[in-house]
């Protein structure tokens, strides 16, 4: 008897070992940082690809893991009741249930899990070959297993077979900033230029742009001289040259170019001189995404390109600089004029905003979430929400948010007071008795 004892003891520490196996190895392989691995495999380390190759076929990974996890248990299970039985005769079935379940649960369940979850990649890395063998053994029965779930779900209207997962890589990629993000493991600078990287393929040119009312442009008819000064003391590096109407822009003025023909001429330059020298104009539609024009900047070699509407009206112009300042925020140079930042606090919750500011800046600066679906500047958000041209002092409240008009000239409203109002308490009032 007491052999035997020893064997069964033996046999209920082995099968505890190997529940301990392949709960650990169901939890490192599923949960190790999928680039992590993808990153080893591209140096060309072989258990990354063991572990890549399963994480590829997780039906079948999952399958024959609980076929082993579960096989163990039970054996384990049925060993250790036996021998209760033959201790403590009927109750000795209580005795096993009660001891089993608990060092089941501690030693095969969640201690290797916990280890394999603070150690994914270090677990996943040396058990993969050996879960790769015994799936290879198991593999008639895992087979077998997958067929009867399949139909068994499909008496049920459900197949597993077709691809179900709604979230593109860039919304995992979003999701993971986000997390790192409240994790205190990103800052909020790093977030944003992250996420308008992830945006650029939404965003268009048209909500970018500078506005022809903002353009610097130069009238071509002006005498040379005149051109000349104006280009040279300009705070941009390109000036569009337009003739007879603001809207005709007739070429693009590099003052580098201008001021290298200056020095090799040495000499007066004349109107047609100048128009020798300008860059042709190249126009886009204002429905340009800034990623597919980012690609067009470096493929042509370009700076500037000049928005037009869908009836060839121009619109404003886009620089490759706007583009960057899209992704990682303003840049400012010794050039730049200092302004007025485009927010100033006006309270709690409370800010004065220009009107000409745009959403997604104002939604990044502030960590609000205000829709620019169907506007891009938050005076557009107002005229398209109050679906009329507002007077200075008129209110309005849409998307949890109060407007108030500041500041406007003509038709266009150039500074807002803007306030996140707190949402209604809508827990019912408790009736009285």
């Amino acid at each position: 008897m007491g052999t035997e004892l020893i064997i069964t003891l033996c046999a209920i520490f082995i099968c505890l070992l190997l529940s301990a196996f392949f709960s650990g190895s169901e939890t490192a392989i599923t949960a190790v940082s999928r680039a992590r691995i993808y990153h080893l495999i591209l140096e060309g380390n072989k258990r990354a690809q063991a572990v890549g190759n399963l994480r590829k076929k997780k039906e079948k990974l999952i399958g024959g893991i609980m076929i082993g996890n579960n096989t163990v248990n039970i054996l384990a299970s049925a060993l250790a009741t036996d021998l209760a039985i033959h201790r403590w005769g009927a109750n000795g079935v209580f005795y096993a249930t009660a001891i089993m379940t608990i060092v089941v649960v501690i030693f095969g369940e969640v201690l290797p899990k916990t280890y394999a979850i603070q150690n994914s990649e270090a677990a996943a890395l040396r058990l993969a070959p050996a879960i790769a063998f015994v799936l290879k053994l198991l593999y008639p029965l895992n087979v077998a297993l997958q067929l009867i779930i399949r139909n068994i779900l499909k008496l049920f209207g459900i197949d597993i077979t077709r691809s179900n997962s709604l979230s593109s890589a860039s919304d995992v990629i979003r999701g993971t900033i986000e997390l790192h993000h409240h994790e205190g493991k990103v800052i909020k600078q790093d977030r944003d230029m992250l996420g308008s990287i992830l945006d650029m393929h939404d965003i268009e040119v048209g909500e970018i742009m500078a506005h022809r009312l903002t353009m610097e442009t130069i009238d071509a008819d002006l005498p040379a001289d005149h051109i000349i000064n104006l280009a040279v003391n300009s705070a941009h590096s390109r000036i569009p040259l337009w003739q007879g109407e603001t809207d005709n822009i007739i070429g693009i003025l590099h003052v580098k170019t201008l001021i290298k023909h200056l020095r090799e001429t040495k000499s007066k330059l004349s109107n047609a001189d100048l128009c020798r020298i300008l860059v042709k104009p190249w126009f886009i539609p204002e429905t340009t995404t800034i990623k597919s024009q980012l690609h067009a900047f470096r493929a042509e070699r370009q700076h500037l390109a000049l928005v037009v509407d869908e009836y060839g009206v121009l619109k404003g112009l886009v620089t490759l600089e706007d583009i960057i300042e899209e992704i990682v925020g303003r840049i400012d140079d010794e050039h730049d004029k200092h302004t007025l930042s485009e927010i100033t606090p006006a309270g709690e919750d409370a800010y004065f905003v220009q009107g000409s500011m745009t959403i997604r800046d104002m939604n990044r600066e502030l960590g609000w979430n205000l829709p620019d679906t169907e506007a891009s500047t938050v005076a557009g958000l107002v005229i398209h929400e109050a679906r009329l041209i507002p007077e200075i002092g008129e209110e309005f409240e849409f998307h949890q948010t109060r407007f108030t008009i500041i500041d406007k000239q003509i038709n266009q409203i150039t500074k807002l007071r803007i306030e996140k109002l707190t949402p209604p308490d809508t827990e019912p009032a408790q009736e009285q008795a």
